[in-house]
């Protein structure tokens, strides 16, 4: 039942471009909508237990004289990726409901992204997998370089350029596999005893070219860049869902098929992830653009991933799934404030420009969502990311105790730039008459009542991050046992 996720997005997506204009944003939601549905219908109606291995639900002969199949399976993992990648997905049509320009095309590449993404977190066969993933990049791109706003060539050029970057790795370490082990099943795979000259340099080849979708440090520069470029929708889906496509092809393909190379390479992924927590965080602090701000803080977040991988104990690796599912929730909330509810109405994201105009009196809801978002990026107890961050960092106090400290100082500049962002974005003085210049004018004309779909779209994604900060058992109880059934475990 889930393979229709794919297949309905797919269809919503050629629909769109057939249809009249005026049925665009509505064959988009109900495509959405029933992707989100069917996740929420197998995430319920699955067995925990029927969840802790990767079992096939379609496989069909593809490319027999390759080994190729159309080969979809399902786990605890693969579905609470489907399922964020559902509850994003509706969201950010929603708070994309009032598009005019190219409206048709529009929601043809976001519909065409989602269905991409759908692909990877369902695949069973290498190649298969890989046709997904690289087939994300081309709407990826026409979404940001047709509907995005500032530089947005050369950030859509730059996001291509990395995407295909990193490819090239994974195409690389996808051969030497099929060569060596004889099949592209990942479940075979995943059973095939790869050597240990092999792995060494094999597992960092791939690694790699995964992890740079998913904003490693020092290849994460692609990530801020591409975020501020992207239209609302493009943002909320790469750092809601696009960037986790890298991460969990890292745990799913590399780690778990190479497993010794990974024992080989964890310390270095550690440091890597430390890093980009800290540096990312400290480079946030010093924007004065708040998408930039917001761009950098997924970096930095990605970072707890990327340690929660490298501690290489159950708890850790669990940890950082549920960080995927939680980030993907709270960045799309983040950026829909500061694109479409700030942006839209201010023309400006400029963070000295936005403390003049008291915004929180001009738009109470959006000041609201903006502080529900930041409370649940900065990991307060109670929202989704406190229930991750404090999972991985357990799991690497286990491992790595020294990162935990370092990761610690992470936290502090996190929730540094983040009430600094939160203060002049709504909070901030108001400005004195005259002391505002011609470009940060206030024309009150141009706030306009949060519309009815931003604000579903909005509760959506809140109530996401806080029943889930609540109640973080109900997609821990799935995760965890996928995670135990994979090899590279200690």
């Amino acid at each position: 039942m889930i393979a229709w996720t794919i297949y309905l997005t797919f269809g919503g997506g050629v629909l769109v471009l057939v249809l009249p204009r005026a049925f665009a944003r509505w064959v988009a939601l109900f495509a959405t909508i029933a992707g989100l549905a069917l996740g929420a219908v197998v995430f319920v109606g699955t067995p925990i237990v029927d969840l802790a291995h990767f079992t096939t639900i379609v496989r069909v002969p593809w490319v027999p004289v390759l080994g190729m199949n159309y080969h979809l399976a399902l786990d605890g993992i693969s579905l609470t990726m489907v399922l964020v990648t559902g509850i994003s997905a509706v969201s950010t049509v929603l708070f994309s409901w009032d598009v005019e320009h190219r409206q048709n095309e529009f929601f043809f590449w976001l519909l065409l992204v989602l269905a991409g993404c759908y692909g990877v977190f369902l695949s069973a066969d290498l190649f298969l997998l890989f046709v997904f993933y690289e087939l994300v990049i081309v709407p990826k791109y026409f979404l940001i370089a047709i509907f995005g706003s500032t530089n947005k060539e050369y950030g859509a050029m730059k996001l291509t350029l990395y995407s295909f970057f990193g490819g090239m790795f994974v195409f690389v370490g996808i051969l030497v596999a099929y060569v060596t082990g004889g099949s592209l099943d990942l479940n075979q795979l995943s059973q095939f005893e790869f050597s240990s000259q092999l792995q060494s340099w094999a597992f960092p080849v791939l690694f790699l070219g995964f992890a740079v979708l998913a904003g490693i440090w020092p290849l994460h520069t692609w990530a801020p860049t591409g975020h501020v470029a992207a239209p609302t929708a493009g943002s909320m889906l790469l750092a809601g869902i696009v960037m986790k496509l890298g991460s969990y092809a890292g745990l799913r393909v590399a780690m778990n098929l190479f497993p010794q190379g990974f024992q080989m390479w964890s310390k270095w992924i550690a440091v890597l992830a430390v890093i980009g927590i800290v540096y990312a965080a400290a480079v946030a602090l010093r924007q004065r653009d708040l998408k930039f701000v917001i761009g950098y803080s997924s970096v930095s977040h990605m970072g707890f991933v990327l340690l929660g991988f490298a501690t290489a104990n159950a708890l850790g690796v669990s940890g950082a799934v549920l960080q995927m599912f939680s980030h993907g929730v709270i960045a799309a909330l983040l950026f829909a404030v500061a694109g479409r509810m700030i942006y839209r109405r201010t023309h400006t994201r400029e963070l000295d420009a936005l403390s003049g105009m008291n915004l929180s009196h001009a738009m109470p809801f959006a000041a609201f969502t903006f502080v529900v978002a930041a409370a649940a990026s900065m990991g307060i107890p109670g929202f989704s990311g406190f229930a991750a961050e404090i999972t991985i960092l357990i799991g690497t106090w286990k491992t790595y105790p020294i990162a935990v400290w370092i990761a610690g100082a992470g936290i502090v500049l996190v929730a540094a730039f983040t009430l600094r962002a939160l203060k002049q974005s709504f909070f901030g003085e108001k400005a004195v008459q005259g002391e505002v210049t011609k470009d940060t004018t206030l024309d009150r004309e141009e706030f306009n009542p949060i519309t009815i779909p931003e604000k579903i779209g909005a509760c959506m994604l809140m109530l996401t991050t806080v029943a889930i900060g609540l109640y973080p058992k109900l997609l821990l109880d799935r995760i965890m046992p996928a995670v135990e059934t994979m090899r590279f475990l200690k």
